[in-house]
């Protein structure tokens, strides 16, 4: 019997050891995270596809670095701030699912991932007087939202779409959830979130005749 137990023993210890020379050692290596998979049903609605979105940015697909991307948060803050990818990310997320609607007739229901951009100000800390948001994006198109309504609401800003990471064609690394707003206010490759004392700035399109307030209730475009 003892011999047997030894024997037993012995080759317990041999599979370890021929384990370690063919593999490694156990628990040696990180574990990695996989992508996402793409969520089409949640909490029992039917979501779009992340291929739902048809292209019209000004510039095509943009391409950011994020090895040194920067979101910046400027003009009527008490802290302007220089803030990393990783350093957006460690803010509290959120989920909510929102349709985006397009003045081209087209619209996309999705579930968005994301910080909320009112969290970001109040960190920045808001000035008196400032009365707009001015959204930059990568590719030079602006677009703003009244911090009345931003604070009002919790509109994201999303790195998330359908349990995935946005796509470049999507906006990564973050895009304006604007809800209830024309699309032409949800602002893709963000760079820059601008806290202006102008009630009437006009940003790309808007500057072109589309209503600047962008309610999905209201005229697509200024009326004369």
């Amino acid at each position: 019997m003892r011999q047997t137990k030894v024997i037993v023993l012995f080759a317990l210890i041999c599979t370890v050891l021929v384990s370690t020379l063919l593999f490694g050692c156990v628990n040696s290596s990180p574990v990695k995270e996989l992508s996402g998979v793409e969520v089409r049903d949640y909490n029992g609605e039917r979501l779009d596809s992340v291929n739902a979105f048809r292209e019209n940015s000004i510039k095509g697909p943009q391409h950011v670095d994020i090895s040194n991307y920067k979101l910046e948060i400027t003009g009527l803050v008490d802290n302007p701030e220089n803030l990393s990818y990783e350093q957006v990310l460690a803010h509290q997320a959120y989920t909510k699912i929102v349709t985006l609607y397009c003045v081209e007739g087209w619209d996309a229901k999705v579930l968005w991932q994301g910080v909320l951009i009112k969290d970001l100000l109040n960190e920045a800390g808001i000035k008196g007087g400032a009365v707009t948001v001015i959204f930059h994006a990568y590719d030079g198109y602006t677009s703003s939202l009244s911090l009345d309504y931003v604070m009002g609401n919790n509109i994201l800003l999303a790195y998330k779409i359908n349990n995935v990471t946005l796509p470049p064609e999507r906006g990564y690394p973050f895009q304006v959830v604007a809800e209830d707003k024309w699309g032409y206010k949800w602002v893709k490759w963000l760079t820059e979130i601008e806290l202006s004392g102008d009630p009437d700035y006009k940003g790309y399109w808007e500057s072109g005749g589309y209503n600047n307030n962008g309610d999905l209730s209201g005229p697509i475009f200024e009326t004369r």
